[in-house]
């Protein structure tokens, strides 16, 4: 960094991504900005800056030892290696800049005083991470799957048995309970249930998205919300707005002949079902067999597919829900909270796999909704979407969503 670049940096002012130190701080003062910017998206420490802007300079001698030993060493755990410079601004004015990069070790912790406290940036400030915020760091992280969560408030009763009952004997051809003892042992074994001290088991959050009578009476976020609009943009006059709430997974039935059937919809089917008379239209001449002919404006595989995926890899730490959105001349599906761990749009559109919830993922593949080799984005969103409406499907990732975007056919 030169001292223009500096000088420049300092006039913007403190923000997300930058913070102003003298150089007599204490090591866990500025380790404390060090982890809060390793577990947001990185950022610029300049010592030597007052909280105002004025250039105070550097007066510690050994400044950089004292960093990477005090402070990178002793109290920001796991390591982390930041950038080091010095930069001259006058004769006797310098500045050290380090910076931080985000971390891939989250959440990343100040050990001070025989604790370890989780920071977080919120704006141009530091704060102690809140309980929500700290999950959602160890879910990034890894060291987390949300889906294990338990549900306060819930028990046996609020997983629907015919559902449970079809799970285990039609799709994984295991034997199915027969009392309330047995049901509790085998879903805390699934991860649909988990075990307390001194306390009856409760529901996960896995076993409440997939099974449950109600999701969203126990889990807010669940569900998916589903809304039209005429025009380009979201107005007052909406075409169709609902909060969907079923159980994920739908339930299957065997008939007197064998064939297996669906007797009640998951709530992909009901959105499906809900999202058709906006998504297509029947032609006005009948066809073969006195049949009218649907005109899809999006692939079906292709936009069941998205919805799926929105579900299936979202993050539960975050309060709200899937939000599917159409418009006239695209359709929007956003899922809650950024890529997990290291991924990225890049890898995902090579076929890369790191699911953030294993437990519903592998119940989703087990009864067909997701692509068993995981290869849903790279072999139906992206070419079913360019062969269908001539343009590219797009995907928007942020640290709080990934937005896809699939553009509508064009009109005849």
């Amino acid at each position: 960094m030169n001292p223009a670049e500096l000088t420049e940096l300092i006039r913007q002012g403190e923000n997300s991504g930058v913070e102003f130190k003298r150089d007599d701080l204490r090591p866990e003062q500025l380790a404390r900005e060090v982890v809060a910017f390793a577990n947001f998206q990185g950022g610029r420490i300049l010592i030597g800056v007052d909280d105002d802007g004025t250039v105070s300079g550097m007066q510690r001698e050994g400044l950089e030892r004292w960093i990477m030993d005090s402070v990178f060493g002793r109290r920001v755990h796991p390591q982390l290696l930041p950038y080091y410079e010095e930069v001259l601004l006058d004769a006797d004015l310098r500045v050290a800049v380090v910076t931080v990069l985000a971390g891939t070790a989250k959440p990343y912790v100040v050990r001070h005083h025989q604790r370890e406290d989780i920071y977080v940036r919120v704006g141009s400030t530091s704060q102690l991470a809140t309980r929500e915020q700290q999950a959602a760091l160890f879910a990034s992280g890894g060291l987390l799957h949300a889906e294990t969560l338990p549900v306060s408030g819930s028990t046996l009763a609020d997983l629907d048995p015919a559902r449970l009952a079809d799970y285990l004997g039609r799709v994984l051809v295991d034997e199915v309970p027969q009392d309330a003892t047995a049901w509790l042992e085998r879903l805390c074994g699934l991860g649909f249930m988990t075990e307390r001290v001194g306390a009856p088991p409760v529901c996960t959050i896995a076993g409440v998205v997939l099974f449950a009578h109600r999701p969203r009476r126990l889990l807010r976020q669940a569900g998916l919300r589903w809304m039209a609009f005429a025009g380009d943009d979201m107005d007052y006059q909406a075409l169709d707005d609902l909060l969907l709430d079923a159980p994920l997974v739908g339930l299957w039935a065997v008939a007197g002949s064998g064939e297996v059937f669906r007797a009640q919809p998951g709530l992909i089917e009901l959105f499906m079902e809900r999202a058709q008379p906006f998504v297509s239209s029947e032609s006005a001449e009948l066809a073969e067999h006195l049949r009218r002919e649907r005109r899809w404006e999006y692939p079906p595989d292709a936009l069941r597919e998205g919805v799926v995926n929105a579900i299936a890899h979202r993050d539960w730490t975050r309060p709200l829900e899937v939000e599917v959105v159409r418009y006239r001349d695209r359709l929007t599906v956003t899922s809650p909270g950024g890529l997990q761990n290291s991924m990225t749009v890049a890898k995902m559109l090579a076929g890369q796999r790191s699911p953030r919830n294993p437990i519903i993922v592998g119940v989703l593949r087990d009864y067909g909704y997701v692509d068993a080799r995981g290869m849903g984005v790279r072999r139906k969103i992206v070419p079913l979407i360019r062969a269908f409406s001539g343009a590219d499907a797009r995907f928007e990732p942020t640290e709080d969503f990934l937005r896809v975007i699939l553009p509508a056919r064009p009109r005849e």
